[in-house]
């Protein structure tokens, strides 16, 4: 009789663990998650200058487009010497 009692209570114990569980999960649905945090702004990309091999932020740069293509300088010294013929150092 103490055996059936105690299966009756682990019974009981049981349902009504997965009944709260199925409120729960019910109630949790309607929330919404937040949303993620902002992203950091990107870092403003390095360009080379082909002339004096310094690397510098591409919106300190001084461009200039050179044979078709657009160069990037670290200062007017380094455009002229391109533009002059001086070319990409090695």
């Amino acid at each position: 009789m103490l055996a059936a009692w105690i299966v009756r209570l682990l019974l009981y114990a049981v349902l009504a663990y997965v009944i709260l569980s199925i409120i729960k999960g019910i109630a949790g649905s309607g929330r919404r998650s937040a949303p993620p945090p902002p992203r950091p702004a990107p870092l403003d990309t390095l360009v080379k200058d082909d002339v004096c091999g310094t690397y510098l932020p591409r919106r300190d740069s001084i461009r200039a487009v050179i044979d078709g293509q657009e160069r990037f300088f670290c200062s007017q010294d380094c455009r002229k010497k391109a533009k002059d013929g001086g070319g990409p150092s090695q």
